[in-house]
């Protein structure tokens, strides 16, 4: 798998001769411009894990560009269809087989609502499996004891999780949640963008490094295999 870094927790990857897109918010990010654009990205699948504008700012004109599959809640289903583009609508506990591989909806604790401020349905994250690998998009989301069912039927190879808190988990927590999903490998997302959030890299680097545990922060633009 390649994984790109397109800012906040906007994620490119290509794998199984596929793009998957993860939340694409990149015109409206301060720290991603002159980096990457996005009426450049590649996407046959976008996967939403909620409505708020910075995790789906940039979703139509990529959908309606790319001609992607737009993967989400009930309601982002519904409300990307008003919108003329492809769905595959999905919720909480389901799994669906796709081309590139299998997708699993589990909880993500925190809100949604679309930019008009209508509801958005559940927030999602999601378990990919493919290529004989899996990973987990945790979304935005808060600590969770239910985070301990996923190594239960999925064994995560890595796993993107928020870090920024005051919105979602902060450092501490995100280690406590590679505990609990038997996760050592991690790349850090949802941080540094808004005031709100930014972290200190080298001091959130270290807390995973004691616990036993590599956290990667990618640069806007950086491009890894797994």
């Amino acid at each position: 798998m390649k994984i790109t870094y397109y800012g906040h927790s906007c994620f490119g990857i290509h794998t199984a001769g596929v793009h998957l897109l993860l939340d694409p918010f990149i015109t409206y990010n301060e720290l991603a411009q002159g980096r990457v654009r996005a009426d450049e990205v590649p996407a046959d699948y976008i996967l939403l894990s909620h409505a708020h504008q910075d995790h789906m700012a940039d979703l139509v004109s990529i959908a309606q560009r790319t001609g992607a599959t737009v993967v989400g809640s009930w309601e982002v289903h519904v409300w990307c269809e008003k919108q003329g583009l492809k769905t595959h609508p999905m919720n909480l506990g389901g799994n669906w087989q796709f081309p590139f591989g299998r997708v699993r909806c589990v909880e993500a604790v925190h809100s949604s609502s679309f930019p008009d401020g209508t509801y958005g349905g559940n927030p999602m994250g999601y378990v990919v499996e493919s290529e004989g690998k899996a990973f987990y998009y945790a979304g935005d989301t808060a600590l969770s004891l239910n985070m301990q069912l996923i190594p239960r039927r999925h064994k995560l190879d890595f796993a993107f999780l928020p870090i920024g808190d005051n919105f979602t988990m902060d450092v501490q927590d995100a280690v406590t949640c590679a505990d609990f999903i038997q996760c050592a490998d991690v790349i850090g997302m949802h941080y540094d963008t808004f005031g709100f959030i930014r972290v200190d890299h080298d001091r959130s680097r270290q807390v995973f490094a004691q616990a036993g545990k590599q956290l990667t922060l990618m640069e806007i633009g950086q491009t890894l295999e797994k």
